[in-house]
Parts: C-alpha cells; sequence; structure tokens
C-alpha cells in the first residue's frame, strides 16, 4: 500500500501550507504529497483547496477574486501566534525540489470542476516541464475534459480521473478521458476487483483536518489493499510510517 499525504500533513498542520508539505517530506517511506491548484485573478497558480478562502484564511471570497498579492496578505492559522499564507505552485516546488528528484512524488489536483479557470491545464503542464519535473507528477481531476486536455498537452503524463464512486472514475476513463488511474473515495469501492485490478486505484479519504483532534480507530490496510486499493490519500500519513 502506497502512502499519501492528504494537502501535507493536514491533521497536524494547516493544510495546503509550506509547513504541511515541509513535514510531509520528511517522513520517510512517503510515497507523495496530493495537493489543489486555483488560479488568482491575475493568473497565478495558488495551492488551495477550496474555491472560497473563507475556510482555511481570515479572507472572504472567492479565490479568483483575489490578485497574487491580495492573497498573500490573507493569513492561515498555524496556531501558537503563528500564521502561513496560501503558497504559490513555484514556492512549492522550490520547498519539494530535492525531495522530489530523489523519489518523492506530487499528486496534483485541479480544482476546475466548479470554475474552469482558462488556460490552468498550459501553465501547470509548462512550469512541471520546465523544472524536468514530469515523471514525478500525477494530475487528476473530477473534470474529464480537463483530463482530455492535459493528454494533449502532454502525452505521457500520469493522469488520475476523480469521482466519489470508483464505478463513475471507471466509466470516465472508458469515457476517453485519457486517464490511467482512478481515485475515488475510500469507502465508495463499487466494483469487484477484477474491474480494478487493471489500474492504479489511489483512493483518498474525508474526515478532520486540522487542529489536530483524537482519531479513533485506525485503518486496516490489509483489509483495504484487498479491496484492490493501490494507494491511499491520508490527512495523517506519520501516524502509518
Amino acid at each position: 500500500m502506497k502512502i499519501w499525504a492528504h494537502r501535507g500533513c493536514s491533521q497536524r498542520y494547516p493544510e495546503n501550507t509550506l509547513l504541511a508539505f515541509e513535514r510531509a517530506a520528511e517522513i520517510k517511506g512517503l510515497e507523495g504529497i496530493e495537493l489543489d491548484i486555483q488560479l488568482t485573478k491575475d493568473g497565478h497558480m495558488v495551492v488551495i483547496h477550496d474555491e472560497r478562502v473563507d475556510r482555511t484564511t481570515d479572507g472572504i471570497g472567492e479565490v479568483r477574486q483575489y490578485t497574487l498579492a491580495e492573497l498573500k496578505k490573507l493569513r492561515i492559522d498555524a496556531g501558537n501566534g503563528k500564521y502561513e499564507q496560501i503558497p504559490t505552485m513555484e514556492e512549492v516546488l522550490d520547498l519539494l525540489g530535492d525531495k522530489l528528484k530523489s523519489g518523492l512524488r506530487l499528486n496534483i489536483e485541479l480544482k476546475n470542476s466548479v470554475f474552469p479557470y482558462e488556460g490552468m491545464e498550459e501553465k501547470i503542464v509548462d512550469l512541471i516541464h520546465r523544472r524536468d519535473l514530469e515523471k514525478q507528477i500525477v494530475y487528476s481531476t473530477f473534470y474529464a475534459m480537463s483530463l482530455q486536455k492535459m493528454r494533449k498537452l502532454d502525452p505521457d503524463a500520469e493522469l488520475g480521473i476523480l469521482d466519489r464512486k470508483v464505478s463513475d472514475c471507471l466509466y470516465k476513463l472508458k469515457g476517453g478521458c485519457g486517464a490511467d488511474a482512478l481515485h475515488p473515495y475510500w469507502q465508495a469501492l463499487d466494483l469487484p476487483l477484477e474491474e480494478m485490478k487493471n489500474y492504479a486505484v489511489r483512493v483518498w479519504m474525508s474526515g478532520h483536518l486540522y487542529p489536530e483532534k483524537p482519531t479513533g480507530t485506525r485503518l486496516d490496510m490489509d483489509a483495504l489493499e484487498r479491496q484492490g486499493i493501490t494507494d491511499i490519500i491520508l490527512n495523517e500519513p506519520e501516524v502509518y510510517l
């Protein structure tokens, strides 16, 4: 079972921040880090999950309504009087570059199923190629047409199609979106193992994010692997590695 850090170490540190990514990159045996990208009003790629800034920062409004300079003024509470900022994709690659070249991977989710963010596919492919990191990246999105576009931009890219049910992921994949891997919710595997065995099945979790709270029962990784799961994207990878 390959383990990924969901938005970094997002139970113990603020999600999708340089702090959460730095802590994740320190974990030995981690397969990779999952993160989310959107575009600012002036076309910069920033790493944030929600289409609005309200939940994770002290600001209000949609990410796309802010310029990068305006977003950088927003604060993300990191506890003990410390604050993080919304990072740019370039800042994340600056932080993780050496780790990526040593084998760590990134799952970059394009958050374009609500707002299409014209040109985001071109921007991220260009940036990754300029950094010579193509082999370390998995691109994913719920938006099948975006994956179609990604496949044309980079025929060799590894693409994962997101949906809640694995059957819906497979339907999109067979519909021609160009995906290689299935990225369903971990409790929505509604297909027999036989139908999934030819694909990487990277499941995502929901549940509690930062600040840390007691978790409860540990996941039975062996049982999940028997269901056909190849990778799991966790808020607390440090507990399992």
